[in-house]
């Protein structure tokens, strides 16, 4: 019997694709801007104007992924959107108290006076530091299985460390892609820095999944799964390499290549999140519940996937006109 005779089937596999897409565009699109506001400190105060610059016409509408995922997750996994909500509670709270100070810091910034204005630089700082640490947190006690204990606990705060890292990562990459000058050969030290914490953090995590489940361990390393799958971490390596051999050759004459470190962070970002999505497949909470067990009925899927269907690709369409629109290097950024 084919998979879509089945609604109770297909539907699930459906928006457990569509959830899953908008998570992954919003840690890459959102990561970098996330990633921007960390490197603050390490900025003077004229390339500060700039760095926001850079993501000013975007930092906005790449939230709006967050807001889909987690709407999709309510509508579509009602039961898991519970269970996951409930024991990420705390984390959940810091990265929206995050988010807030920092939209806010982002828009006084630009309209208070000279002196307040370094405050303001601090708290855009602080609310991208908060949100970065609290999704790495809720990553690692997800991958653990949603359980809290000393041990799963201390695994999650490294993760936050390693994704707080990787967000910088990209957020240096994406200043190499839209600055220039002294700010550019800046960003492309800090992605120097960063890059083999960007590494630490995928292998810790590519790592942890197979070692607290024998399921995913058996998917992964049984033959001849793992003959298949071999492509996954072998395309990693080749991009650090591509990574490393490029950013010890930028910045370049004529701006060359300032592209390939984004583009090449960004394809890293997929091949873990595709890993991931492989490791806990059919599980929406780890060990716990499947997408067709937490899945709402197939008729209230059916009338939500036609709403998804004029949602999504309106997300997607606004989106890559925002980035077409304003491509090229960052200018000043203007409020009148």
């Amino acid at each position: 019997m084919s998979i879509f005779d089945d609604p109770s089937v297909w539907l699930p596999l459906v928006f457990a694709g569509l959830m899953g897409l908008s998570i992954l565009i919003y840690v890459v699109l959102d990561g970098f801007d996330l990633g921007v506001g960390i490197l603050f400190p390490f900025a003077e105060d004229a390339e500060k104007d700039r760095m926001i610059a850079s993501i000013g016409p975007f930092w906005d509408a790449n939230e709006t992924w967050l807001v889909l995922a987690v709407g999709l997750l309510l509508v579509a996994f009602p039961s898991a959107h519970g269970t996951i909500l409930t024991a990420l509670y705390l984390p959940v709270f810091v990265m929206l108290v995050g988010l807030i100070l920092r939209g806010v810091a982002f828009e006084f910034r630009a309209k208070a006076r000279a002196k307040r204005k370094d405050m303001w630089n601090r708290f855009f700082w602080i609310g991208s530091t908060m949100t970065s640490l609290a999704q790495g947190y809720m990553l690692g006690i997800y991958i653990m299985g949603l359980q809290q204990t000393w041990l799963t606990m201390a695994f999650a705060l490294l993760t936050a460390v390693f994704l707080t890292v990787g967000y910088s990562f990209i957020g240096a990459a994406w200043l190499i892609l839209k600055t220039d000058g002294a700010l550019q050969r800046k960003a492309v030290a800090w992605a120097k820095g960063g890059v083999w914490g960007l590494v630490l953090g995928f292998g810790a995590i590519s790592l942890a999944s197979p070692a607290v489940s024998p399921r995913i361990f058996d998917k992964w390393f049984s033959f001849p799964e793992a003959l298949y799958l071999a492509p996954l971490p072998l395309m990693s390596l080749v991009l650090v390499g591509v990574l490393w051999f490029s950013l010890r050759r930028l910045p370049a004459q004529n701006d060359h290549w300032s592209w390939v470190p984004f583009v090449t962070s960004c394809a890293l970002f997929v091949l873990a999140f595709v890993g991931l999505a492989y490791s806990f497949y059919p599980y929406v909470v780890p060990e716990q519940i499947t997408i067709y067990e937490a899945a709402s009925a197939p008729e209230s899927l059916m009338i939500i996937l036609i709403g998804a269907c004029v949602v999504v690709p309106t997300i997607l369409a606004y989106t890559v006109m925002a980035y077409v629109i304003f491509r090229g290097k960052a200018t000043e950024l203007r409020y009148d």
